[in-house]
């Protein structure tokens, strides 16, 4: 009997020393120079400079990564190509503002207006009327959203949509359709009009562009923002819903001010 527990004893005192030889060889291999990283963490704190730069990189590896990160991205199994800090804010911004209605441009699979949809009937308040330039088979079927099929900026779509809105008091827009400038500036142009006080003008995408990302884009969103706002008082850009640093839509959340 004593022999056996001296075994057992053995055996559990070489499985300690093999865990805590494994754990110390992982902290090594992915944690090799933590000491420096937080050295290097305290300069980058302490300079505006490095710290936007340490935020551009980050981003640009997170908007590189697609396969895995924005581009695999689902809400209740419908794909999502949302940033997760983005759909976060949308959910404070709805919560707080209680939009009778949100019109979105650019459906795609459904997963944005279904995701924004779930908000509201979380608050018991809310539709979604989404536009988008395809129908597809399959996009989510849910009583407050409406889907509207055509181009965003044609005559017969805004009829349709001006139908829908009615009977609505306080209103706001996400645009996420075509990126080009030259169409967002035109989606800015109609779409800012049925914004309403306090509410908020969303223009997807203004990273691009090197924004900090995908710098052979093209002139895009961030470019279209700076036309609108060129002549425009009645709107402006709220900073505080970057709070979380990565952002698909840096500059891209305007408030309606007057």
């Amino acid at each position: 009997m004593t022999t056996t527990v001296t075994n057992v004893e053995d055996r559990a005192a070489e499985s300690a020393a093999v865990s805590s030889a494994k754990s110390t060889a992982y902290s090594e291999r992915h944690y090799p120079a933590r000491p420096l990283l937080w050295f290097v963490n305290g300069i980058v704190k302490r300079s505006g400079f490095l710290k936007q730069a340490a935020i551009d990189l980050f981003e640009n590896i997170y908007y590189d990564s697609k396969s895995s990160t924005w581009d695999n991205t689902a809400w209740f199994g419908v794909p999502c190509k949302k940033y997760p800090t983005d759909m976060w804010i949308y959910q404070e911004i709805i919560f707080q503002n209680r939009p009778d209605v949100l019109i979105e441009t650019g459906t795609l699979h459904g997963g944005s207006a279904l995701y924004l949809a779930s908000l509201m009937d979380l608050i018991g308040h809310g539709r979604v009327i989404s536009i988008d330039l395809e129908f597809r088979e399959g996009r989510p079927s849910h009583d407050r959203i409406t889907y509207i099929t055509g181009s965003s900026t044609s005559p017969a779509v805004i009829t349709q949509l001006e139908l829908l809105l009615r009977d609505s008091v306080t209103r706001m827009v996400i645009l996420d359709s075509d990126h080009s400038k030259a169409h967002v500036e035109e989606e800015m142009r109609i779409y800012s009009q049925y914004v309403t006080l306090g509410q908020y003008l969303i223009v997807e995408d203004s990273a691009v562009n090197g924004h900090p990302v995908y710098a052979k884009f093209g002139p895009g969103p961030f470019e279209a923002i700076a036309s609108f706002l060129k002549d425009r008082d009645d709107f402006t850009i709220d900073k505080t819903k970057e709070k979380f640093f990565l952002s698909a839509n840096h500059s891209g959340n305007l408030r309606r001010i007057k």
